[in-house]
Formats: structure tokens, C-alpha cells, sequence
């Protein structure tokens, strides 16, 4: 044996002190920012396990909801409407037209509906061969009056029947759950419009995988998308997972939005993003889109929860109610909604009931769910309010 001072073994990387003098938080959030502004095409595609089967999608009928709302809040955050007053005939029509739009060539695409975040055309994409995210359009009022060379009057007047469907549905969850609904505005309103709504077309691809890809998530109150034909499964990113559906022809499948979940203070269940068509089983037989109509709010909305009733005030100039140094109450501007909040972004203490989210930029979120690929956290997650 040899006598002698033995050296200590180099430190393992776990044990080892950074020279980086950011925080590990501040390093994850700064790499989570990062990664959420990369454009769709470097993020991580979405692969998921095949959804389940949904039990029976609970069906209302419109004229029975008018007298008894409370049958429109679904534990499940969607729901079929019937006894509406949307003719099939207008649905018809309005396919074949958003069917005319793929025809075009891809220059005329992007001519006639140029990229203005999130409206205009947006090309496909592939995902490892398989099933992937085909072209759409999402067509705001302003796109049906630039196509002059395309005849849009059908779909034009079709997504204004959906619009016209979803803000009385929004105005029948409110009641159903308590609060009194934000003032949307009506057309023709000397005030601006507190609303706005958007046609999503969007290409099915028929691919050898049957399990659905997420992407293209743009927050909404409410989703509306008729039913033009029977048999037809869609998958939906419900708050319990991905569950697969198959609404009665005719009928309009209404999925509660990431905002009312919001509004109502986390007492409504929400669906993100649209209805997925699958296709997997139907082959190739023939070309397949969904119309879904979103009704959704300006891009510089603060979102914030509204329930109960005594939180939202409507018409005229609304603020909310900030605390100064002195824990007096003071007006600071917030969207248009009034709300009772210490300060922006904390916990919202609304008649004595703290609320669930925080409040929120709705710009900032939109453009991380639309861009975002990998859906294994709700996005509302980091509004939620754990204390």
C-alpha cells in the first residue's frame, strides 16, 4: 500500500454551483417565453392517445332554454342546440362556397385573404406524414366585402345566423349561472362594438392516424358549428381530455369557451380550441371542412371574472376598483368591464367570494394558445389563483 493524500472526486454537475446569475425560475420562465414566440412550424408536433367515447352529448332545445336557462350549463362544456332557426338549406350553401375557397390557387389565397393575425388564410402543414393541420381561412366581417371576385353572400349570411345564435346563447349561460351578461352591443349601436366574431374554415385531412392534432387555438366566449350531415365524430379538448362526439344532423354543437370559463369564475366547464373533425375512418372518398363560428372579444379585452352579477356593469365608462395606500377605493380603467380587484393580475375579490383566475391580457394570451402545439396544460393554468 502506498502512503499519500488521495484527491476528492470532481464535483457532479447536479453539485455544481452556476455562474449564471439568473434564478432557476427566471432562466424557466425566460426559456417558456421563448419557446411559446417560436412560429408553428418549429414547434413540437401533437400527438395524442385516441379520445374517448363521450356519453350522450346532452341535447337542448333552444325555445325550452329561452324559458329555463339553467339547461344550457353543461358539466361538460358543450352541448347541442336545437330548435334554432338556421335552415339547412343556408348551410348548404354556405359549404359549397368555403368549398370554392380551397380551389383557388395558393396566390390567389393569400391575395384575396392576406395574413392579418388571426384573420386571413394560413397554409397546412404536415405532421410526420400523418394526420396534420390542413389549410383554413378565418374570415372576419371585413373578408366577405374584400372578395368582390368571390361570391361569399351565403356563408356571409350563414356566419351572421351562427353569429346572431351564439350571442343569445351567451346571454342564456349568464343567466344560467348567475351573472348578469357583459354588454356585447348590438349592430347598428352608436357605441363601439364590445364583440366580434370569426368563420373558421378549415380542411380535414384524411390520414392513416385516427388520434386528433391540436393547434390553432384562438380564446372565444362561445363556438357554434352546424351539423350538415349525420354520422359525422368530431374530437374535442374538453377540461377532462380529449373525448370524441357525434352531434344529430341539423343541430348546432355549442362548445363553451376559455373566456366564459373565465366570466362565470371557473364555474363553467370549457372546451379549447374547435371541434376536430375525424377522418380517419371516412378514407378518401371525398374532401371534408368545418364551419366553426367563434364569438369572441376585441384583442385588447382585459378578460376577468364577472360572476356574480353585482361584478359586471354595462354601458357607459366602466373601471374597476383598485385599492390606493390607504385601502380606499379608487376607479383604474380595465377593458370594458368594472370589477372589484386590488391589483391587476392578483386574487379578485368579488361580494366576499375570492375569485379563481386572475385577470388577464387577452392579446398575450391568444397569440400563446394559437401558436402553442403542445396541449398537456390548460393555458388558463397560469391565471388560476392556487392560494
Amino acid at each position: 500500500m502506498h502512503a499519500g493524500a488521495t484527491s476528492a472526486p470532481p464535483p457532479t454537475p447536479s453539485t455544481q454551483q452556476s455562474d449564471n446569475p439568473m434564478s432557476t425560475s427566471a432562466a424557466a420562465d425566460t426559456l417558456s417565453r421563448m419557446l411559446h414566440r417560436l412560429p408553428p412550424t418549429l414547434s413540437l408536433p401533437t400527438r395524442r392517445a385516441p379520445p374517448a367515447t363521450c356519453p350522450p352529448v346532452p341535447v337542448v332545445s333552444l325555445s325550452r332554454a329561452r324559458s329555463n336557462p339553467s339547461l344550457l350549463s353543461s358539466k361538460l362544456g358543450f352541448f347541442e342546440l336545437t330548435d334554432h332557426s338556421i335552415p339547412p338549406q343556408l348551410a348548404d350553401s354556405a359549404e359549397l362556397e368555403a368549398l370554392s375557397l380551397f380551389d383557388l390557387p395558393k396566390d390567389k389565397k393569400e391575395a384575396c385573404f392576406p395574413r392579418n393575425w388571426p384573420v386571413g388564410f394560413e397554409e397546412g402543414d404536415e405532421v410526420d406524414d400523418v394526420e396534420g393541420l390542413g389549410e383554413s381561412f378565418c374570415l372576419d366581417e371585413s373578408c366577405y366585402t374584400e372578395s368582390a371576385e368571390l361570391s361569399l353572400a351565403s356563408l356571409s349570411e350563414f356566419a351572421r345566423s351562427l353569429e346572431k345564435l351564439g350571442l343569445e346563447v351567451i346571454e342564456l349561460l349568464c343567466r344560467s349561472v348567475g351573472f348578469e351578461c357583459p354588454d356585447l352591443g348590438k349592430k347598428g349601436d352608436p357605441s363601439p362594438t364590445r364583440f366580434c366574431s370569426m368563420m373558421w374554415v378549415a380542411e380535414g385531412l384524411s390520414g392513416k392516424s385516427k388520434t386528433p392534432v391540436a393547434g390553432r387555438f384562438y380564446p372565444y366566449v362561445v363556438g357554434l358549428q352546424y351539423q350538415i350531415r349525420s354520422g359525422r365524430k368530431y374530437s374535442l379538448l374538453a377540461d377532462s381530455g380529449w373525448v370524441s362526439v357525434v352531434p344529430q344532423e341539423e343541430s348546432v354543437l355549442v362548445t363553451i369557451g376559455d373566456i366564459a370559463q373565465v366570466w362565470s369564475n371557473g364555474e363553467l366547464k370549457k372546451v379549447r380550441g374547435r371541434p376536430v373533425a375525424n377522418l380517419g375512418d371516412e378514407g378518401n372518398k371525398s374532401r371534408r371542412i368545418s364551419m366553426s363560428l367563434l364569438v369572441t372579444l376585441p384583442i385588447d379585452t382585459t378578460i376577468c371574472p364577472l360572476f356574480p352579477a353585482a361584478a359586471c356593469l354595462s354601458g357607459g365608462d366602466q373601471s374597476h376598483v383598485d385599492d390606493d395606500e390607504d385601502g380606499n377605493g379608487k376607479n383604474v380603467e380595465s377593458g370594458d368591464h368594472q370589477i372589484n380587484d386590488s391589483n391587476a393580475g392578483d386574487n379578485i375579490e368579488i361580494e366576499g367570494r375570492s375569485g379563481v383566475f386572475k385577470s388577464f391580457c387577452l392579446e398575450d394570451y391568444a397569440w400563446r394558445v394559437y401558436h402553442e402545439r403542445l396541449h398537456f396544460k390548460d393555458p388558463l393554468d397560469r391565471f388560476r389563483i392556487t392560494n
